[in-house]
């Protein structure tokens, strides 16, 4: 599943061609025939992004909501564009680039309300200016659910994923399993400045970086983590556990991230 900066950069990008731009909205897939038809020739006011979802304002009070779930793509491409690779959900034409939507879990048109309602389910994004980290903490900081499963989710604290959830326990020395609760004021704070400064990274190069010095045009992927998905701690050498959480793979080293009765 992509994550929040991933997200980000396509709202970055996508505003940066669509923005006060009169879009043709088609689906070449027919899928959505009956959303681009309403869409179809608005004027689009901005792009957002919210966690994971995307928002795709237009002048007439609708939105395009887009979540790309597990298996969801974005190909964007220079006018005059191809014809669509696969099933795309969606396409945006605007005046110099085509945007293609392959496979999103959503894909709706919302009206102004509906809009609202999503943006007050949607936990504080670690991405956006106008957050409230208090807001996150308040539920951390009541819930004996592991850390590990609050911090991805998204009605919690927005745009953390799987790879960036054991990235930043790590990097923070919290032990995933570790009750919300016991999660200091101090200690979440700490976690949402790394959270936020990695995944600005995240849009900057549009590719998840966490090891210090790594570049993504030098650097393989897996050169870019400590310890999502490797076999040993880069700090101490221990093996590191895979686990799960939630039904999602998590990674912790036992030896760097020790369970604490309280995280100071």
């Amino acid at each position: 599943m992509p994550e929040g900066h991933t997200i980000h950069r396509a709202a970055r990008d996508h505003r940066r061609i669509f923005a006060r731009c009169t879009l043709e909205v088609e689906s070449p897939q027919g899928r959505f025939s009956e959303g681009a038809s309403i869409l179809d020739g608005q004027l689009c006011l901005t792009v957002e992004a919210f966690g994971k979802h995307l928002l795709y304002r237009f002048n007439n009070h609708l939105a395009l909501h887009i979540h790309l779930g597990l298996f969801g793509r974005i190909r964007k491409q220079k006018l005059p564009p191809q014809e669509p690779r696969g099933a795309v959900r969606v396409r945006l034409i605007g005046r110099t680039h085509a945007v293609d939507i392959n496979g999103p879990t959503i894909c709706r048109v919302l009206d102004s309300n509906a809009v609202t309602g999503l943006i007050n389910r949607i936990g504080p994004d670690v991405l956006r200016s106008d957050s409230n980290p208090e807001l996150a903490f308040a539920k951390i900081a009541k819930s004996k659910a592991p850390i590990g499963q609050l911090i991805m989710n998204q009605s919690v604290m927005a745009g953390i994923g799987n790879i960036y959830r054991s990235e930043i326990l790590w990097r923070q020395s919290i032990h995933p399993e570790t009750p919300g609760r016991e999660i200091s004021r101090e200690t979440f704070n700490q976690l949402w400045a790394d959270a936020k400064a990695l995944l600005k990274i995240g849009v900057k190069y549009n590719a998840i970086i966490t090891v210090e010095d790594a570049q993504p045009s030098k650097t393989k992927y897996r050169e870019r983590v400590n310890i999502f998905a490797k076999k040993r701690c880069p700090s101490c050498k221990t093996e590191i556990r895979c686990f799960e959480i939630s039904g999602r793979r998590a990674f912790v080293c036992d030896v760097c991230q020790v369970k604490k009765t309280r995280y100071q």
